[in-house]
């Protein structure tokens, strides 16, 4: 009698997918083959995540992982301009203005869903083609395989609008190699096609246009193993020839990323930046300068913890600091100057990296007791 309650499970399952399948929807969930299909369906917004997408999703993977008929999971977006373009800032910034539950149910959302994204058992491969920055790196990194394409544009620019390069920031960005990571978190700076291959942040990189061919080719796939997935992504990965002889964007700056970036404090950091005085050097003390002094040292701080720490420790630390983001200035002021009234000229509280106190730094990074986050 289960086995029959299971069944009908799937088809209600299924009904309810096709239902989805409408283009007006946020997200759609389907079935093809032995492959669940996420698609982000917001082209005009970029793609950017909601709660109600968030909460689409997160019981899809869930079943799709308990499904014997389920053998992998693609995510991809629409639209050609983004994968995912990050989280649904805007709507979280209004909701903070008038203290709505939304700042503790998006982040709690969000961060559960990056946890069941790491710890898929089914393979999850992302398509991230196109802008591919803040939360959507969250619901791609963590998964086994990231394909990017000529079009991918990846960043974690949250420092620039008050905030910390979360979705797991605290626990992909120290493990690159070097200190790039770092670099990466505290300026914001964009890495754009096979660049996010070198770096580690895509595993595969396939043209944009053999996207469609290689899905077809996933779904096609009968009863595959990881090791079947991973065999047909190297093919396409090994027969794309775009920008195969072009150097490393950040090739001739990796060691001073290297030595400038292992200080530990920001004022090191800075301190190194000033001394080093190259043109390089000068020009991320620039970008530096334009941003919250005190997401940079939540963000170092936040970096520096998560290189020992499991994704389930840094996703519980970032939420804690994420509610301390919440209830502070700068966030609401750097969605202000960047994305509502664009005038790119946030005024800081406090302004200086010198008056952002250790005292608050570790204020921010206390446990919230029942109200920490649970996974």
């Amino acid at each position: 009698r289960l086995r029959a309650f299971n069944r009908l499970q799937v088809v209600l399952q299924h009904l309810k997918m096709s239902k989805q399948t409408d283009s007006t929807a946020e997200v759609l969930l389907e079935k093809k083959g032995g492959a669940g299909i996420i698609t982000l369906n917001r082209p005009k917004a970029l793609n950017a995540l909601n709660l109600s997408m968030i909460q689409q999703i997160y019981p899809q993977i869930k079943t799709w992982e308990q499904d014997p008929e389920t053998f992998l999971i693609i995510i991809k977006g629409t639209g050609g301009k983004a994968f995912c373009a990050g989280g649904d800032i805007r709507a979280i910034t209004e909701a903070g203005k008038v203290g709505d539950r939304l700042l503790q149910d998006f982040f709690r959302g969000e961060y559960t869903l990056n946890n069941a994204i790491g710890t898929c058992k089914k393979p999850y491969v992302a398509l991230i083609d196109g802008i591919t920055m803040g939360g959507g790196v969250g619901v791609s990194i963590h998964g086994h395989f990231r394909v990017a394409t000529e079009k991918t544009v990846f960043a974690m620019p949250e420092t620039a609008i008050g905030l910390f390069p979360d979705v797991g920031g605290g626990y992909f960005l120290p493990r690159l190699s070097g200190k790039i990571g770092y670099y990466l978190a505290l300026t914001g700076c964009r890495l754009k096609g096979r660049d996010v291959l070198k770096v580690g942040i895509a595993t595969h990189f396939v043209e944009s246009e053999k996207l469609p061919a290689l899905e077809k080719d996933l779904i096609a796939l009968k009863s595959p193993s990881k090791e079947k997935i991973a065999d047909l992504l190297n093919s396409y990965h090994m027969k794309c020839t775009i920008d195969q002889e072009k150097e490393f964007a950040l090739d001739e700056h990796m060691e001073k990323i290297n030595s400038l970036f292992s200080a530990n404090s920001m004022e090191e950091i800075v301190k190194k930046l000033k001394q080093d005085g190259s043109p390089f050097a000068m020009k991320q003390l620039e970008t530096i300068n334009k941003m919250s002094p005190t997401s940079l040292k939540l963000t170092l701080r936040q970096l520096r913890e998560g290189a020992s720490m499991s994704l389930q420790e840094v996703l519980r630390m970032e939420y804690r600091l994420s509610q301390a983001c919440m209830k502070g200035h700068d966030f609401y002021e750097g969605v202000r100057a960047v994305l509502i009234d664009k005038d790119q000229s946030p005024k800081w509280k406090p302004a200086a990296l010198e008056e952002v106190s250790d005292e608050f730094v570790d204020s921010c990074f206390k446990p919230l007791g029942n109200d920490d986050l649970k996974l």
